[in-house]
Formats: structure tokens, C-alpha cells, sequence
């Protein structure tokens, strides 16, 4: 059980970008975030495991409070935390193969894996995870000479070496054509429904969070406007996410 209690981040600069929010996401769920850009989408994912320190509020995974954790409680809060980024950030003059390995750096010595040396094990686990995302014979290629979807799809790969209970993926199909952005989530959608992985992913379209999610959550402002179904969302709902002069686009 994924809970947040009045979380609310204020930038330096004054922006409140989530304001009071709480939300329970029982284990096991999906759960699409949606809004307009600037809503709060990422901010909210991003303090779920403190890569963006909170300006009040409480995040629990479980009965362990993650905004309470020293550095060291943090570290192993994390591996149970898996993220998927927009943009990827994989390192892309490394090979595919190390950039999934970099799953496994908050189990590893720090020294061993500065220099790229994991176990026997961890190589294996690599191997097997980017041939569960049909990329088994990419691993020696460098990452930056795959398509924006098999990069992706190495995020996932990476992700999936933490063995997470949680993954939070954010915008994780912004960049991607309609075809490459079903294949993504069809690789979330089955680390959901076949391994138990709970899921919070921040969407664009509402067409895929409706496919995909079991839940919506949506943002307007740094504040939940709607929680509910998807099948829920009607046009007045959707007008009171996005604004009264938007209009519904469906993703193919």
C-alpha cells in the first residue's frame, strides 16, 4: 500500500507545484495520472521516493514512512521503488547491457560497480530481463543507437532488475509514436497484471489511461480534481481536468 497524506511541494521560486494532496493506491494497482503539463504530475512522483524533497507532508510505503528516512533507510527504501523517466536516462556511450545492470547499484558495493563489475548473478538477471522485453540481442550495442522505444523498453528492463514492488513511471510514452507507446505500457500493463507490480504512470491521453488503468487520478492546479474509474471520466469531468476549451484526442 502505496500512502500519501497533505504532501505539498513549494519551489524556491514560490510555484506550489502539488498542494495538500493525499491518495491511497492499494497494492497491486494501476493507477494513471493525468492532467494538463505544470499540473503537478511529475512533481507528485518525483516525492514519492524524494527525488524531489517534499515541503510538508507524509509518504508511506507500506508501514515504513519514506519522508522520515535517513539517507541510509532511504537508499533501501529505493530498492523497492522502481522509476521509468520521459526521456530515459540511460547513459547512452554505454552498452545496453550496462545501462540495465545499473538496475542493481543500490544492492551493490559502491567501489565494485564503479568500474562495471557485478556478480555472475546480476549479468544473468540483465540478460533475462532485456529478453523479456524482446531485446535480448541489443545487449552489446550502445544505447544511443536504439529507437526511442527500445530505449524505453531498456528503462523498463532496468527498472525490473530492482525487483520492485513499485514503479513509477513518468511520461513514459511522451516521445513515442502511438504503435512504439502501446508496446511500452503493454510491458507495464503485464508487470502489473502477471507479477503484482503496483503501477502509478503518469499519461498524456486519457484514451491509454482508459485502456490501461484501473484507476485514474487526475490533476489540476496541484490538486486532485477527479479519482475514480476511467469509464468514469465523462466530457463535463473531462473539461474539468483539462480546461473547458480541450478536446478528447484518441491514441491509436
Amino acid at each position: 500500500m502505496l500512502r500519501i497524506e497533505n504532501l505539498t511541494k513549494i519551489y524556491p521560486n514560490g510555484t506550489r507545484a502539488i498542494n495538500n494532496i493525499s491518495l491511497q493506491v492499494p497494492t497491486g494497482q494501476f493507477v494513471a495520472v493525468i492532467g494538463l503539463s505544470g499540473s503537478g504530475k511529475s512533481t507528485l512522483l518525483r516525492c514519492i521516493n524524494r527525488l524531489v524533497e517534499p515541503t510538508s507532508g507524509k509518504v508511506f510505503l507500506d508501514d515504513v514512512e519514506i519522508t522520515a528516512a535517513t539517507p541510509a533507510e532511504l537508499r533501501r527504501i529505493r530498492r523497492r521503488i522502481a522509476m521509468v523517466f520521459q526521456h530515459f536516462n540511460l547513459v547512452n556511450r554505454s552498452s545496453v547491457l550496462t545501462n540495465v545492470l545499473a538496475g542493481r547499484l543500490g544492492y551493490a558495493p559502491t567501489i565494485p560497480t564503479l568500474f562495471h563489475h557485478f556478480s555472475a548473478a546480476d549479468y544473468a538477471l540483465a540478460r533475462e530481463n532485456l529478453a523479456r522485453v524482446g531485446l535480448a540481442e541489443k545487449a552489446s550495442q550502445r544505447a544511443d543507437t536504439l529507437s526511442g522505444g527500445q530505449q524505453q523498453r531498456v528503462g523498463i528492463a532496468r527498472a525490473l532488475m530492482q525487483k520492485p514492488e513499485l514503479i513509477l513511471a513518468d511520461e513514459p510514452v511522451a516521445s513515442l509514436d502511438p504503435a512504439t507507446a502501446h508496446t511500452v505500457l503493454d510491458h507495464l500493463e503485464h508487470m502489473n497484471k502477471a507479477e503484482g507490480m503496483t503501477i502509478l504512470c503518469n499519461l498524456h491521453f486519457l484514451s491509454l489511461a482508459r485502456r490501461y488503468a484501473d484507476r485514474v487520478v487526475g490533476l489540476k492546479a496541484g490538486e486532485i480534481v477527479f479519482d475514480g474509474l476511467p469509464e468514469e471520466i465523462d466530457d463535463a469531468r473531462f473539461r474539468e481536468i483539462y480546461g473547458e476549451d480541450a478536446v478528447q484526442v484518441e491514441i491509436a
